[in-house]
């Protein structure tokens, strides 16, 4: 008996450094998002919410803020995922930053033109000569504009062009511009709620850039390409679930975005609704080689690409289960 009560005290003082060990085995890890909270990011919610990271070890915290040095942050190790889009992949390789795309998640690049119905732009040839609004003269609109023009046929002549920061819908609405350039689950969704009707002109019916994905350093995939590995299955299963139950994503968003009232949750949940035609896809997280390929080939022809680099360089599908 003696001997009993003494291993029973052992144990008892030993438990609670076995529950520490356990709690050292979740891994921390940061995802850059590259923006504030939004619905946009619903599935990695979803993810966090039902336990998905959590149920391979990870402890992850997500980085919001802006996308100027996301990629640069990346590569550098101060993060160790990021959501960004292929172009950004595309022009950070060839300043020989080390990244790719490991999950890819917008099927469709979501770049478009808007513009109200009444103003009779049908087709793109109806541009010419107008005023078409464009937030700022860089990022991921302003390649989608010029990719668009390209594939179009039109010329930088031919349309008046004009920056006008994030006001596409009072800018359309107040007659300043005749179209802008905007993402499709933005301002296009707005206008809509708003008794608008709209025409609208999406990039991918022109050409296949590829839009946004889960990124990683080539250093991280090759010293520990099994958390490459978890971290984008579980990514993958909050789009799954997503895309399966919207209703209980958007709610679980809610979660995330406490300031998102009742009358901007009739918006948002929109907004979710259109996002979910630019996340479905035959099989979820696959890089295709052949967008690579058109993004890289549009990119190089816009003259936006410092160096040469091969499309092969831009992603990996080895991190997606079989």
């Amino acid at each position: 008996m003696k001997h009993l009560v003494c291993l029973i005290a052992v144990l008892v003082l030993l438990s609670p450094l076995t529950g520490c060990q356990t709690e050292q085995t979740s891994q921390a890890v940061t995802m850059a998002m590259g923006f504030v909270p939004n619905v946009q990011f619903t599935p990695v919610y979803v993810a966090l919410e039902r336990g998905y990271f959590a149920e391979q070890g990870l402890d992850i915290e997500l980085d919001y803020g802006t996308e100027t040095d996301l990629l640069q942050r990346l590569a550098a190790g101060d993060v160790q995922f990021a959501i960004a889009s292929g172009d950004q992949v595309a022009l950070a390789r060839a300043a020989g930053l080390r990244v790719r795309m490991v999950a890819n998640w917008y099927r469709r690049f979501p770049v478009c033109v808007v513009s109200l119905a009444e103003s009779g732009i049908s087709s793109p040839n109806d541009l010419i000569g107008k005023i078409v609004g464009i937030p700022v003269l860089e990022g991921a609109s302003y390649i989608g504009w010029q990719a668009f023009m390209r594939e179009v046929g039109l010329t930088p002549e031919q349309v008046n062009l004009q920056p006008i920061g994030y006001t596409q819908v009072a800018s359309l609405t107040e007659k300043r511009v005749d179209a802008a350039v905007s993402y499709a689950m933005n301002e296009p969704v707005q206008l809509v709620q708003s008794g608008y009707e709209t025409n609208v002109f999406y990039l991918d019916t022109f050409t296949h850039l590829v839009s946004n994905g889960l990124i990683a350093a080539d250093s991280l995939i090759d010293a520990d390409p099994e958390l490459v590995r978890r971290v984008a299955g579980a990514l993958i299963r909050g789009i799954e679930d997503t895309l399966a139950d919207p209703d209980a994503a958007f709610e679980i968003t809610r979660k995330q975005i406490p300031e998102m009232d009742d009358t901007t949750a009739v918006l948002q949940r929109a907004v979710l609704d259109e996002c979910l035609h630019f996340w479905r896809a035959d099989r979820l997280g696959y890089n295709e080689p052949e967008d690579w390929e058109e993004s890289v080939r549009i990119l190089a022809e816009l003259g936006l690409l410092s160096a040469e680099i091969s499309p092969e360089d831009l992603y990996t599908n080895d991190m997606l289960a079989p």
